[in-house]
């Protein structure tokens, strides 16, 4: 027993005095070691992760805010057509033709006066050449209100061709706006052009109307006219003279 712990007891002692040999990892300092924690890896990583989603969606954001400025831009973009002064020179012509009205304007005061003298109650004082000159007159106002009327219809019918062409315009800026402005824009004008055109409408209604009157008035005038010179051409004393009359003189030689 004691010669088997002596032997024990060199060997350790030969160990211990042995040189080791050590690996280079294990030659350097000590803070040169890499020392790998899955823990806080897998943490960065979702942190790194969070930081990219966080940053992607701000980019979103900036996108959709930029997308709504465009949009926002591109509704508050006025239209580039105009028909007002197409419409307006539409309107001027049937204006015109209006206010060129033969003998009787389309004024209520003078419609008054000139009806008072020409279709009111027929003066039994005035002379058979008067009587004539009145009637003349009130044929020529009947006349001219037809002529007017037609005239109207005329001016009409030559704003068609422009009117017919803004509204092809105005549908084409209308399908193609590029925002709630234009379309809202395009479609007032087209409302302005119904507009123009109920006012053509209006102004031949009116047209015939005027004609019609007249022509009316005149009848009824006439009449009454006719029972006067009746009644003048009848009195006794001062119109017709019922006599003899012989158709073959002198015994028909």
């Amino acid at each position: 027993m004691n010669l088997r712990r002596s032997r024990a007891a060199r060997l350790a002692a030969t160990l211990l005095s042995a040189p080791v040999a050590l690996s280079p990892m294990l030659v350097g300092p000590v803070h040169a070691l890499i020392v790998f924690d899955p823990s806080n890896y897998t943490q960065n990583v979702l942190t790194a992760a969070r930081s990219l989603q966080q940053i992607t969606n701000q980019i979103t954001s900036l996108q959709n805010q930029a997308q709504m400025l465009i949009n926002q831009g591109r509704n508050l973009a006025s239209l580039p057509f105009s028909s007002l002064q197409q419409l307006q020179q539409s309107v001027q012509r049937t204006q015109q033709l209006l206010n060129q009205a033969q003998n009787i304007a389309y004024d209520v005061q003078k419609i008054d006066q000139l009806f008072q003298q020409k279709y009111g109650n027929l003066s039994l004082s005035a002379s058979d050449q008067q009587l004539v000159t009145d009637a003349r007159s009130r044929w020529q106002n009947t006349v001219g209100g037809l002529q007017d009327a037609m005239r109207v219809q005329a001016g009409v019918v030559g704003n068609m061709d422009t009117n017919r062409a803004q509204m092809s315009a105005l549908v084409g800026q209308s399908q193609g706006a590029t925002g709630a402005l234009q379309a809202t824009q395009a479609g007032n004008q087209l409302l302005a052009l119904q507009a123009q055109q109920l006012a053509d409408l209006t102004a031949v209604v009116t047209a015939n109307g005027r004609a019609q009157a007249l022509q009316s008035a005149e009848q009824a005038a006439a009449a009454e006219q006719g029972r006067e010179q009746r009644r003048r051409f009848l009195a006794p004393g001062t119109g017709y003279q019922p006599g003899n009359a012989q158709m073959f003189p002198h015994g028909g030689k």
